[in-house]
């Protein structure tokens, strides 16, 4: 079944998800082979010439890619640099039986076509150790700049092989921004060397377990991680939540506890010790050695659930009579700011959610990312502060909610609404009216994976597929040219791709295929 779909739909439409800008037949088909060549006439394009070596022998089992030279080859491939383009994006992809040209102003540009090449050859049935590939002629570019995505580890540790496995998915679908949630109540999981406690104490536990055994990166996984992502053309953005979500940080140094709630022991940060704001900065200082992307995320949200203990701790008291607050917002922001400043001085942007957006900040320097769908004011007032801003509601771009209405685990918003395939696929940030003539300050569009219902890699695979390739096409393609439809018939080549990939994802076109798995949750907890 699945090879009379993939046929067919090579000759009705180009495969591509994201569906290019313009894409038209062209006459024959490209011969995939051994008999391969990839020529770069520019220098600065050889690593992605490895990459792309690299792509044919693990996806298709071609060993003899060879790089610089054409002599005797059936199929080449050249990659070039092309006229300047204000989209450092875009690139064009011109196929001919003889083989294949990707052109390109900027080299991830270039990464990109590749991507789109890998699919079409992906997405074409083998014969024997051959492929035919369909000719295509491929102008593109992206709506948006930033198209992220945010997994959470801090409350289930997934590891680097999980996390790399992600990394090329993400390429694969011309996704270019990683956000990782690395640290929160259930578990920190980046090392800091100045800090050791903080993943041999705080790396204890997760979600679920609060006695699993420590799990983290290392700095030298990490830099492992960030350069992988470097070659994929994906920037990694570390998030040290602070200073709220700060258990299990405190329960490795409870000298700079805040306090919180019986629900949400030791839930923050002491906002009235100078000696917090000292050891943050060393944190972030080794933080920002591990990540050259330029910007730290500093969480700032939800600090309400545990901020209470605020009211009766000295050190706080002391801080809110010297500064003259009247209550503990004002005292969040004076700490959000001192942190933020920080960041700054290590050269790096600030990223938080959209509770920042009450601090002042210099708007050069800020990314806020809107999360709270129900509070439109608060993306109305980052952007009337001259932030720019990252769009990711949980209606409908947290993946943790669930993906059917016969599900039960996951998460559910206040009338039972939930982030189908469809709702994913179909939002449009032109539909919040807050943006209206703010859409310059828009940087793009994120999804997000909370991994409060996730307890092994399975759950992960089945929340993550497939929207994430919903979501690719809405980060990449003009609302005015998506069409759920013919999205869908796109979709069935990529199924079965997860399939062979070993993915436990969830199966749209027959439900069955992968059930739904997992603990029940309360949802009632999610709910702010």
């Amino acid at each position: 079944m699945w090879a009379c779909c993939l046929q067919l739909h090579a000759q009705q439409a180009c495969p591509v998800i994201p569906a290019p800008v313009q894409s038209s037949r062209a006459n024959g088909e490209m011969l995939l082979n051994e008999e391969v060549a990839i020529l770069t006439k520019d220098n600065s394009l050889q690593e992605l010439a490895t990459y792309l070596s690299h792509e044919l022998q693990r996806r298709f089992n071609i060993t003899n890619a060879e790089k610089g030279r054409a002599s005797g080859k059936v199929t080449v491939i050249t990659l070039e640099r092309g006229k300047t383009d204000t989209n450092p994006d875009a690139y064009t992809l011109r196929m001919t039986k003889a083989g294949a040209t990707i052109s390109a102003a900027r080299p991830q540009g270039i990464f990109n076509g590749i991507s789109t090449l890998l699919q079409l050859a992906e997405t074409t049935i083998p014969t024997g150790t051959s492929r035919h590939i369909p000719c295509w002629n491929i102008t593109d570019a992206p709506r948006y700049a930033w198209r992220g995505f945010m997994l959470d580890e801090s409350r289930f540790f997934f590891g680097k092989k999980k996390v790399k496995s992600i990394l090329d998915w993400m390429a694969f679908y011309k996704l270019n921004r990683f956000h990782w949630h690395l640290t929160d109540a259930p578990g920190w999981r980046l090392e800091i060397k100045k800090y050791p406690l903080l993943t041999t104490v705080g790396g204890i536990g997760n979600h679920t377990d609060p006695k699993a055994p420590a799990a983290f990166y290392t700095q030298d996984d990490i830099r492992e991680i960030v350069a992988y992502a470097k070659e994929r053309f994906i920037e990694v953005v570390p998030e040290i939540d602070m200073p709220g979500h700060a258990s299990a940080a405190n329960r490795a140094y409870p000298a700079f506890d805040g306090g919180g709630t019986e629900k949400y022991p030791s839930f923050t940060f002491n906002p009235g010790k100078e000696g917090t704001y000292q050891y943050l900065a060393d944190i972030l200082k080794e933080t920002a050695s591990l990540f050259p992307a330029g910007m730290i995320h500093l969480g700032g949200d939800e600090v309400s659930f545990g901020n209470k203990a605020w009211d009766t701790d000295t050190a706080v008291i002391r801080l809110v009579k010297a500064k003259g607050f009247v209550n503990r917002k004002q005292v969040e922001d004076y700490f959000f700011q001192r942190m933020a400043d920080t960041v700054f001085s290590l050269r790096n942007k600030v990223m938080a959610w959209d509770e920042i957006a009450t601090a002042t900040l210099p708007a050069n320097k800020t990314i806020v990312c809107w999360w709270r769908q129900e509070k439109p004011e608060n993306l109305k007032m980052a952007l009337g502060k001259g932030y720019s801003v990252i769009i990711c509601p949980r209606l409908p771009f947290y993946l943790d909610f669930v993906q059917d209405s016969t599900h039960k685990i996951g998460r559910k918003w206040k009338e039972g609404e939930y982030n189908s395939l469809k709702t994913v696929y179909e939002f449009s940030v032109g539909s919040l009216p807050a943006v209206k003539g703010y859409e310059r300050q828009i940087l793009g569009v994120q999804a997000c994976l909370w991994s409060e219902t996730i307890s092994n890699a399975k759950r992960l695979d089945f929340l993550l597929f497939p929207r994430i390739t919903a979501f690719a096409e809405a980060a990449w393609t003009q609302p005015a040219t998506r069409n759920f439809g013919k999205f869908i018939e796109r979709l069935k080549p990529q199924m079965e791709l997860f399939e062979q990939a070993h993915l436990y994802y969830y199966d749209y076109f027959a439900p069955s295929r992968h059930v739904e798995s997992g603990k029940p949750t309360d949802q009632k907890s999610f709910i702010d």
